[in-house]
């Protein structure tokens, strides 16, 4: 007897084991098992680690088994190392792309899960052009953290001293500047606006992509055309047309110029907000929506958005992180975060935050323009090395010509030829897809 029971509780043993190591996971009927630990790399290029910390610990406690890994970057080389290493599954699980940036980068991306982000309330939350330049064939390949493009800041003692409120359209643009130039002998000594060139202008590329979606009947993908001309003839207007020149292409860097409370007119996105209040905490200075075209509302958008490697362990994690990134909560927090150390934070990317920043002098600007903002590949300081630099190289040398004094036609044909080449090499589909409906 005693000899039975010890083998019936061998047996029970042996069983229990092969049961415990072979059976079917009782987790599957009890939904017990434990979570495995996950780690997430996250690449970003704006915030330093301090200020974007509070978001990721508040996640981290919601979801105790994730680590997000955070590792700001240098623009240098960027994309290129980027791509390099999502391609040798070895780069970040979430990272940071420009909007400008889906042709080069659309099969290094994972699609947003449908219980993660669903079409209709990804196109709720957003801005239009969001949709335009992240969602491709119904696939939701990136959300933005922000919302940003070009506006025109202001010097308003220089425009107070002429009696002059900020421009709704070109004319009343031109007007201004021309009264706030002034000129002795030697040239220009206090600019007007800074347009026209290109080495001493920033955002310039942006400034031709706006003008070329003002422009009826212009395309920016095919500008060998009298209105990409005319485009063309405005633009380089304000440097060689003596009846309307404010700038010239021997005066300092337009940033430089502005921050010295010598330039009227200045356009650029919101972050370069926070470099001129560092260089002269007594600039006086707001930002206006840029100017427009009677019955031609557009807004030049240049911003970035989080998106998901296509060789990540943990692509639907990874994409809950970045949900949580465009929560109102988050957004809001890293806002408020941004405004201990700099002038003010992101933009906000959510349309139902519109009314939080939409009055204020610096920032409303460019939430005002949220619902008109298209982009494409004239974006500036990308880096890329890629779609944008390429584009801007060949639109560059065009505006040198005519700065030389080539006729705008005979550069247009020259420049078409390039643009037809880059978008081949990168898109193979000649149409503006960020951005254009």
């Amino acid at each position: 007897m005693k000899r039975i029971v010890i083998i019936t509780l061998a047996l029970s043993v042996v069983l229990g084991f092969v049961f415990w190591k072979f059976g079917p996971d009782i987790s599957i009927f009890t939904g017990s098992k434990e979570e495995e630990p996950i780690t997430l790399t996250y690449w970003n290029l704006r915030e330093d680690d301090n200020l974007i910390r509070p978001l990721i610990n508040e996640y981290q406690r919601l979801n105790p088994k994730v680590t997000i890994n955070y590792v700001k970057q240098s623009i240098t080389n960027y994309r290129t190392r980027l791509q390099t290493q999502i391609r040798e599954g070895v780069g970040p699980d979430i990272f940071r792309i420009h909007n400008s940036w889906l042709p080069m980068l659309q099969s290094d991306l994972a699609p947003a899960p449908s219980d993660v982000f669903s079409l209709s309330d990804y196109k709720a939350m957003f801005y239009p052009v969001a949709e335009a330049s992240f969602i491709k064939g119904n696939n939701i390949l990136a959300a933005p953290m922000e919302i940003d493009g070009l506006a025109l800041f202001y010097n308003e003692e220089m425009l107070t001293g002429i009696g002059g409120k900020p421009p709704t359209n070109w004319q009343e643009f031109i007007d201004l500047a021309t009264k706030m130039t002034v000129k002795d002998a030697s040239g220009i000594k206090t600019a007007g606006a800074a347009l026209g060139a290109t080495g001493n202008v920033d955002f310039w590329p942006d400034l031709i992509g706006l003008l070329l979606f003002q422009q009826p009947g212009a395309r920016i993908d095919n500008v060998a055309s009298e209105e990409a001309a005319e485009v063309l003839r405005f633009y380089t207007g304000f440097v060689i047309d003596p009846k309307r020149k404010v700038w010239d292409v021997n005066l300092p860097p337009a940033a430089q110029m502005f921050a010295q409370g010598r330039l009227g007119f200045y356009f650029a996105p919101s972050w370069r907000a926070y470099e001129l209040r560092v260089a002269n905490p007594s600039l006086r200075f707001k930002v206006a929506p840029v100017p427009q075209l009677s019955g031609r509302n557009v807004a030049y958008a240049t911003f970035w958005a989080e998106a998901v490697s296509i060789t990540s362990k943990h692509p639907k994690e990874a994409w809950q992180f970045i949900k949580f990134l465009t929560s109102s909560e988050a957004e809001k927090l890293l806002f408020q975060q941004a405004t201990q150390v700099r002038l003010f934070g992101e933009p906000y990317s959510l349309v139902n935050l519109s009314s939080e920043l939409i009055n204020d002098p610096i920032i409303g600007a460019f939430i005002s323009q949220g619902p008109i903002y298209k982009g494409w590949y004239l974006s500036s300081n990308t880096f890329d090395n890629g779609l944008n630099d390429e584009m801007i190289k060949y639109w560059e040398d065009g505006i040198n010509a005519v700065l030389a004094g080539t006729d705008p036609q005979t550069v247009l044909q020259t420049v078409d030829r390039g643009v037809k080449q880059v978008l081949d090499k990168y898109t193979k589909l000649q149409v503006p897809t960020p951005g254009v409906k």
